[in-house]
């Protein structure tokens, strides 16, 4: 377009239209942005894996993964910048943190406990074959502090890398991670917390012992919160002797009736990994829990659980565990082949070597077998499982749960 001269000043004009195609920078975040935050996320987790697969000992791996500030320094603001400036703008209503504080909400605030432990008395007596009347007649159990409408949730927040629940006001949010990402997050390993006897204080007291916790943390006195949030917390840990610890300390460190809130990531439609899930709703219903909600949204899992026993009923899981010190667990699946007119069988193998300090007692191998099986499979409980059992016979409820306890969760 040839510019336009102005007879006045001599000066040349070009055409205002032309100004309407110069191209405007995209400000956003780029998908390659995300993809390369998401590398160093799972970079660490392939590594974790790779590592306890050639070497086994996850305690000596788990130690050196704490010891590498590098690594955990990236992963930390890896996993605050996508949740950031990422996940928040694409969950479309299936935001992970709005669903905890709902359901806690829902279930401490609104009723849903007491439902709950209703629903239980109504169970309990029909078992014992009781009748409506003697139910009504018995004493309601006390409702824990949590319910009240004073006071607030005491939350627990597992691997919370920047504290998400801080900004609730109804929550008194421990956020805890072996790297926190913001000053609000206090250091702490997990897997090595020790725990203590209960305190035996008011609410408001047990309140300002929280408000006053400095880092690093290396202890918590048990039953002293009303929420555990392990929010993409499980599949972080390579072994799943690790799963199967945070699960148990988790119900230690719960009130009679408080919730476990478990997040996983899975981006497979709902019902592909639904033995899988059902595996993971046994293997933690063993510890003392029952499963209060599940929600499949597009890319995790959402599991709520409420602790109904005040003892953690499976201390003896592993049983191999609590006998001996070991330095290294594998599990393996023996695959067995038989004829399509005899029920099949998975055998399951625990072979554990054991440590200088290990018990001369101690068995090397173990195997146990569950019938009704059509395919070997890995041991149930917390694995990733990409083969369904496909065999018409249902196993034996009793087998499937003694499995459980005693391989673990996997």
């Amino acid at each position: 377009m040839e510019p336009r001269g102005n007879v006045e000043t001599g000066e040349t004009e070009r055409d205002h239209r032309e100004l309407f195609y110069v191209p405007i920078p995209h400000q956003e975040p780029t998908k390659q942005e995300q993809e390369k935050l998401s590398g160093v996320v799972k970079n660490v987790h392939r590594k974790l894996r790779r590592k306890y697969r050639e070497v086994g000992d996850f305690e000596k791996i788990w130690r050196e993964h704490c010891e590498d500030e590098r690594t955990l320094s990236e992963y930390a603001n890896a996993m605050k910048n996508l949740a950031d400036n990422h996940w928040t703008k694409k969950c479309e209503g299936e935001g992970r943190i709005d669903w905890c504080r709902s359901v806690c909400q829902e279930y401490f605030l609104e009723g849903g406990m007491k439902k709950m432990i209703e629903k239980d008395k109504k169970s309990a007596a029909a078992a014992l074959g009781l009748t409506s009347a003697a139910v009504t007649a018995q004493n309601h159990s006390t409702v824990p502090s949590s319910s009240s409408p004073f006071g607030k949730m005491r939350l627990l927040d597992v691997g919370s890398c920047f504290n998400p629940f801080l900004k609730f006001d109804e929550f008194l949010t421990v956020g805890i991670d072996i790297v926190p990402a913001v000053e609000s997050v206090y250091k702490c390993d997990f897997l090595n917390l020790q725990l203590q006897p209960p305190l035996q204080l008011s609410r408001d007291a047990v309140e300002a012992f929280l408000r006053q916790l400095h880092s690093p943390i290396d202890s918590f006195p048990a039953q002293l919160f009303n929420v555990v949030v392990f929010s993409l917390l499980l599949s972080y840990f390579p072994s799943p002797y690790q799963r199967w610890i945070c699960c148990k300390k988790a119900h230690e460190l719960l009130e009679l009736h408080g919730l476990l809130l478990i997040i996983t990531p899975d981006s497979s439609h709902q019902n592909r990994h639904a033995l899988m899930m059902r595996s993971w709703r046994v293997a933690v219903e063993s510890l003392g829990f029952k499963r209060y909600k599940y929600v499949k949204y597009s890319h995790m899992h959402l599991i709520a659980f409420r602790k109904v026993s005040l003892a953690t009923t499976s201390d003896s899981c592993p049983k191999t565990t609590r006998k001996c010190s070991t330095s290294r667990r594998t599990f393996t699946r023996t695959r067995r082949k038989t004829a399509r007119t005899r029920p099949s069988t998975c055998a399951l193998t625990w072979r554990t070597t054991r440590s200088r300090g290990g018990s001369a007692s101690c068995p090397k191998r173990r195997t146990i077998r569950i019938p009704g099986r059509a395919r070997a499979a890995p041991c149930p409980g917390f694995t990733s499982l990409k083969t369904p059992f496909c065999s018409k016979a249902k196993p034996d409820a009793s087998l499937y749960t003694r499995a459980i306890l005693k391989a673990g969760l996997h």
